[in-house]
């Protein structure tokens, strides 16, 4: 560990020559002495000082001045103030200004040993105080890394949190499954920006074991795509379940990273990352498992009702309107009878097919129980709902259905279809109107009905 600096600033060469002889005493500090305030300010430049024993009065630059001056230094040094000509005020004065303390020359050997001592330990503390409040901002905020579940959550805070620690710079993160590029994080990146490098580099990343720096010069594809990066640190996470993922943080648009990294602070914050990400990956497969409809694969009338009471609260939030459409399979029982219930399953399995052309990907699709399924149209009015609904009963009654040894069979779907707040203000009304318009439907079958004509009849 480094000696504390103590630099001595006195424009009598008798003082500067006695404050470093009694100072040297143990050979406990790195000592040097200046004889202006100007040559001090001048070594400060330099070199990094822990205390400065100065004298008060000095042409040009006084020690007040040198109080003063010194305030903006990062750490700044503490100061102590000697002066011949000591009165109650020009101590109190000092106080005021920032000194650390006051002495009277010619000082007591054994005073000025203890003042500087005093100074320096407390400097001491200070530094170890600080570290471990570092230390514990830093473990707390991966404490909260590693307990998110959500992917895309997890993503946002663990960037702006490594970026909080960088200082600057921009990242993406990214989660890759078999089927490709799942799920994108960006900060600095527009969307598809982020994507498209996160497709440069999966490949790489997926055989990383550690955080990795990248230099763009070494890999022409990246640089052919993203001409504004530099240089790149890349955090590898795998998951259990052929997951994979990285977070990478890349240079600021128009600089580069700087050389000097918190290495240590990144890869603890990383690991945490890891951690959060092995557990929302869990989390998701375990969520999936109990919301996700076996036969189908289309989520359960389970996450119907959570569904629901998100986008109740997310419409209410911003004052949009979204619709619930019910599909029943009309004499779905005859698929059943004539053909066997492998083939009433198969048959149910290749709906799951035809509802997902019928949506959108921001729209969610639930088989409800049976042979009746339920879409969740997100941001829809009565007139959008309408269009699906019609879109649905359509393609339905088109598609020719499998029953296995080259057989097929046409079915038909009656479809119902209620708004939310115009039809309904609550899950259960909302449940309730869709509902009752698809029986209401049933009296003619193959039809599409709204909740509108539920409440005239």
């Amino acid at each position: 560990m480094p000696k504390p600096m103590i630099l001595i600033v006195d424009d009598e060469v008798f003082f500067r020559r006695l404050f470093s002889e009694i100072l040297s005493e143990g050979d406990l500090y790195e000592i040097e002495a200046v004889d202006s305030g100007k040559a001090a300010l001048a070594y400060l430049t330099r070199t990094k000082v822990d205390v400065i024993l100065t004298d008060m009065v000095m042409p040009e630059i006084c020690g007040l001045e040198l109080i003063r001056r010194t305030r903006s230094l990062e750490p700044a040094p503490d100061i102590i103030l000697a002066t011949g000509n000591a009165t109650v005020e020009s101590a109190i004065q000092a106080l005021k200004s920032g000194a650390r303390d006051y002495l009277l020359k010619p000082c007591n050997p054994e005073q000025l040993r203890h003042t500087v001592k005093s100074c320096v330990e407390q400097r001491r503390l200070i530094a170890e105080n600080g570290l471990l409040q570092s230390q514990i901002r830093l473990y707390q905020k991966g404490q909260h890394l590693s307990g998110q579940l959500n992917i895309d959550t997890l993503f946002q805070e663990s960037l702006s949190t490594l970026l909080n620690e960088l200082g600057h710079g921009r990242g993406l993160a990214y989660l890759s499954n078999q089927s490709g590029i799942s799920h994108v994080g960006a900060n600095g990146f527009e969307e598809e920006q982020a994507r498209q490098l996160a497709e440069l580099l999966v490949e790489r990343t997926s055989k990383m074991e550690k955080a990795e720096n990248l230099q763009i010069a070494d890999c022409p594809e990246i640089a052919e795509a993203c001409r504004s990066l530099s240089s790149l640190w890349i955090f590898p996470m795998n998951g259990d379940n052929q997951e994979h993922g990285a977070l990478v943080i890349c240079n600021p648009d128009g600089s580069d990273l700087p050389d000097s990294l918190p290495k240590e602070n990144l890869t603890f914050l990383a690991d945490q990352v890891a951690l959060g990400f092995s557990n929302a990956c869990q989390y998701q497969g375990t969520r999936e498992l109990i919301y996700t409809d076996d036969l189908t694969g289309l989520y359960n009338h389970r996450y119907l009702n959570i569904a629901l009471e998100q986008e109740i609260r997310r419409s209410e939030r911003y004052g949009l309107e979204f619709s619930l459409a019910f599909i029943d399979l009309d004499l779905f029982k005859g698929v059943n009878d004539e053909h066997g219930h492998l083939a009433g399953s198969g048959v149910l399995r290749q709906i799951g097919k035809v509802l997902r052309e019928c949506v959108r990907d921001a729209d969610t699709l639930f088989r409800y129980g049976g042979d009746e399924f339920t879409a969740l149209l997100v941001e829809t009015d009565t007139r959008g709902a309408k269009i699906v609904a019609e879109r649905i009963r359509s393609a339905v009654a088109e598609f020719s259905f499998s029953v296995g040894k080259s057989k097929t069979t046409q079915l038909t779907a009656t479809v119902g279809h209620a708004t939310f707040p115009i039809h309904a203000t609550t899950m259960a009304e909302m449940i309730d109107l869709a509902d009752k318009a698809m029986y209401l439907g049933k009296t003619d079958r193959n039809v599409a009905r709204s909740a509108s004509e539920v409440r005239k009849t």
